[in-house]
């Protein structure tokens, strides 16, 4: 019954993880979309810290049994989300899509806050009327033009777990008692390393669309990149491969320090943005397909390292800092390369932005871009600008 109850929650986290990231990204305006969506990733990392204190708390109740008080605290959360869903207005996307064009005019001024909607109302309806055009969204999506999208539903979510955050999130107790921590010390590490990625969210909220989302990524691979070579030299020059060693409680909160900096590089890098950027990539004709692969390679992935880690611990013992790390060179030069800049662009233009990469445009061919009543023009220098039919 327990691993029906756990196998439940996890079906309708993922509903909420397709489904939340996109109805941000369509209901905020493209120069603070990054800001409001990393709002959910703000409230993520509020509720693990929540349930490392709710479990710091129940695991000293008596008996045994503080595991159940945790688990079920888990529907007070459930039923604010279930609750408040009732009363979420359905985005301006959704509306002309069903042909409530009126409703969605006014559902437009409403979240904009302005009268002034007629330009972005006109590329909704054409990428309303373009996505009727598509009837199997499944098979749409591996078609060429999709190309650039289809990678990085599939790359970003793939990166993210191969950063090694589930390593220090889901074992972070293992790994500060092996430093020497005590058994309620290492669950309270575990509340520290929340903290840190609350106020480490902060920082991306902030900067997300002063930045972009490029600088982000790069800056957050090159100190999660130092902090797991630093913490895995650390950890190596002490334990080696034998994996036992006394060490001091000075140098264990070394190591700790250099885990809660990767932990902030983490949260203002790859943990919001993994969720951002794909969720703002995609034509509304693949939008449903696109996110749901992202939502299931996050979920596969989670579930590959989770299996792994153990087994991999035990015979890589510290080197397996090294492993993530090498894999967080691939994925920052990938972001390097591969990554064009999304920030304060309109989802509806965002082909446009493809077009333009020096990769992906020649993926894209000119009559495959449509944005609104606008014809494509190619500058001299590669750049991609939408004018205005006459």
């Amino acid at each position: 019954a327990t691993s029906f109850t756990v196998c439940l929650m996890m079906f309708f986290t993922a509903c909420i993880g397709q489904s939340v990231p996109v109805y941000l990204s369509e209901m905020a305006p493209a120069r603070l979309r990054g800001m409001l969506n990393i709002g959910f990733q703000l409230m993520v990392t509020i509720g693990i810290l929540c349930a490392n204190l709710i479990n710091y708390g129940t695991a000293k109740i008596k008996g045994g049994w503080g595991w159940r008080v945790s688990l079920a605290l888990a529907a007070v959360p459930a039923g604010i989300i279930a609750i408040g869903a009732l009363f979420l207005p359905d985005t301006p996307n959704s509306l002309i899509d069903r042909g409530y064009t009126e409703d969605a005019k006014k559902m437009l001024r409403r979240v904009r806050g302005t009268d002034d909607i007629e330009e972005e109302y006109s590329d909704l309806v054409a990428a309303s009327e373009e996505s009727k055009l598509v009837s199997h969204p499944w098979r749409n999506i591996l078609q060429r033009r999709y190309r650039p999208q289809l990678t990085f539903a599939i790359a970003i979510p793939f990166f993210q777990q191969l950063t090694g955050i589930n390593v220090i999130m889901f074992y972070a107790p293992v790994l500060f008692k092996t430093l020497g921590f005590a058994d309620d010390a290492s669950l309270m590490s575990a509340v520290i390393t929340g903290l840190v990625n609350v106020f480490a969210t902060f920082v991306s909220i902030v900067t997300v669309d002063r930045l972009g989302r490029r600088k982000l990524f790069l800056q957050g691979g090159t100190q999660m990149l130092a902090c797991q070579i630093v913490v895995g030299s650390l950890i190596g020059a002490k334990f080696g491969f034998t994996g036992v060693a006394d060490i001091p409680k000075g140098y264990a909160a070394f190591v700790v320090l250099f885990i809660c900096a990767y932990v902030a590089g983490f949260a203002w890098s790859w943990g919001p943005l993994g969720w951002l950027v794909p969720s703002e990539i995609f034509p509304l004709e693949i939008r449903s397909a696109g996110q749901s692969i992202t939502v299931s390679m996050n979920m596969l992935c989670t579930f590959i390292i989770a299996q792994a880690f153990l087994p991999m611990l035990c015979r890589f013992k510290f080197m397996l800092f090294f492993f993530f790390g090498a894999w967080v060179v691939v994925m920052t030069l990938f972001v390097a390369f591969f990554l064009p800049e999304t920030k304060n662009v309109p989802i509806e233009e965002m082909v446009l932005v493809w077009k333009a990469h020096w990769y992906w445009g020649r993926f894209i061919r000119d009559e495959d871009v449509h944005v609104g009543g606008a014809d494509v023009e190619m500058r001299s220098n590669g750049k991609v600008q939408a004018a205005k039919l006459p």
